[in-house]
Parts: structure tokens; sequence; C-alpha cells
């Protein structure tokens, strides 16, 4: 199908798109990549008169180091953030994640701020934030504020931006050295989103004295599995530990059921993506 007819703007800087997001309201939507929004507009499901489209805006780029933080703008390419020397250095399961992304067009136009700011239950940066323990930068004509990862991701599609907000920033601190990570997924072959997938990232040499362990596609929104984390916790780095700590995944969550897979599936693939991770780490 065509889109319904819209007014497109090309703002060159975020207070310029803030002053349009201002002005045209609920008729407007701001698009950076476009890989969620064309296509819903295409189908209808949205139907915006104003387009703002902010991939130009350079500030919004980059990767760098701040102190005991990474940061990286919200319009960097899935692929710049796969390919960053810093990442990879101090993130691998970002990096593992960013390869994992759609096929080479999405990785080399999508953006990371779009996937989260669009919060879908399937879309693998959530879940990769959530575990990282960042804090989402947001601005608005009266200045800029901060959002853990955990109160960021709300709904389906649900966020904590407020109407009049652009995501402009994510801040990752620096994990203690000797700490791994890595991103694992159970990928939907057409469109590679997850199914499910695990971020997993373990502190300790022998025994574990920090575990982060969050999920993408099992349920609403993404989540972290604090029972997998308990389990891990205070406990030699091996596979007995590994294998316990996986037969705990997604317990008390409601697990989504859909065309791709069933509730019991699900569950099934969280246990078994649980473990590949945390192997993966030995």
């Amino acid at each position: 199908m065509i889109p319904a007819q819209v007014e497109y703007y090309r703002p060159n800087n975020v207070r310029e798109a803030l002053e349009m997001l201002q002005k045209f309201g609920e008729d407007a939507k701001i698009l950076a990549g476009g890989h969620s929004l064309i296509p819903a507009m295409r189908l209808r499901l949205s139907t915006p008169s104003h387009l703002i489209d902010i991939a130009g805006i350079s500030n919004l780029t980059g990767i760098d180091e701040d102190g005991d933080y990474i940061t990286i703008g919200a319009g960097a390419k899935h692929s710049e953030v796969a390919n960053s020397y810093l990442v990879g250095e101090h993130l691998t399961m970002l990096a593992e994640a960013g390869n994992m992304i759609g096929d080479v067009q999405v990785r080399n136009f999508g953006t990371i701020g779009g996937s989260l700011a669009h919060a879908d239950p399937a879309a693998d940066w959530p879940a990769l934030m959530l575990a990282s323990d960042a804090v989402m930068v947001v601005e608005s004509l009266t200045g800029k504020r901060e959002i853990p990862a955990a109160n960021f991701f709300q709904g389906l599609f649900m966020t904590g931006l407020n109407d009049g907000e652009i995501l402009t920033e994510i801040r990752i601190p620096k994990p203690p050295k000797g700490t791994r990570s890595t991103y694992q997924k159970f990928v939907q072959p057409a469109s590679r989103f997850a199914i499910v997938g695990c971020a997993a990232m373990i502190s300790g040499t022998d025994t574990i004295y920090n575990a982060r362990v969050a999920f993408a596609g099992v349920s609403v929104k993404p989540f972290r599995d604090t029972g997998v984390e308990n389990a891990l916790k205070g406990n030699v780095r091996n596979e007995v530990t590994f294998s316990d700590a996986a037969s705990k995944a997604a317990e008390g969550v409601s697990v989504m059921s859909d065309h791709f897979a069933s509730e019991k599936y699900r569950r099934h693939l969280a246990k078994v993506y649980t473990k590949r991770a945390l192997v993966k780490l030995l």
C-alpha cells in the first residue's frame, strides 16, 4: 500500500526537531532509520501528517568514552555499534547483537535509538540495555533527563518517553574487569527478530559475584531474570551452576504465544538459550 500524504521535514539539530515536535503535536512522528515506522505507514497503521527526519543530525551519532561510561548516540547505526572498538572491548554482547540484526541494509541504516524508542518486544537492543544497566538520555524543550533502562520499557511498544521528548543518547557503565558477556538468540528467519533472545553478563573469575541476565522476545516487554541471576551469584562458574540457573529461566513470567511460537515452546527456548549464553561465558 501507499502511505497517506505527509509533510516531510529535516531539522538541522535537536532543538529544531523538538520545536517541530511541539508545533505539530500528535500529528507528528519522529523518523530515524524508518524500519518500523515506514512499514506501519504503508499499511496505514500509522498516519502522521508530519514526518520529522532526525537521521541527519550529526550530534546524535557517535560512540565515545566518558569516564566510566560508554556513550552511544541514539542515531548510531546497528553496524556502527557492532563494529565499535569501545563496544567490542567492554560490551561483547552489544557487538554480537549488532551483527545479528536484520540484514546488511537494516544494519547499515537502522538506528539503536529508533529500536529502543519503538520498544518492539522482539527487538534485541532493549534486553541488552537491561543487561548492561544502561541509562537513556532524553531531551525536550525544557531540558534533559535520564531514564534507567529498568524504567524505560513499560509494556508492549510502550516506553518512558513523554510527549515532546526525543531519545538522544544511551549511557552504559563500563563493566568491571574480568566481566564477560554474550547475546544468543533464536531468530525468526524472515525478519531476524528474536523469538527468544538472551543477554548474559557475569563477573568473577572462579566464583560469580555479579550476574545480569535479560530476555527479548519472551514477554510483552524485555525483562531481567532475577531467578537466573540469583542462582548464579555466589556460585562457582562451571557448567553445573549454569545448568541449574538456566532451568529457572522465565519462571513466574507471563510468556507470549503467537503464530511464531507457543507459550510452552518459548518457555522451553528461554531455558535452552540461557544455558547456551552462560556456557559460552566459560
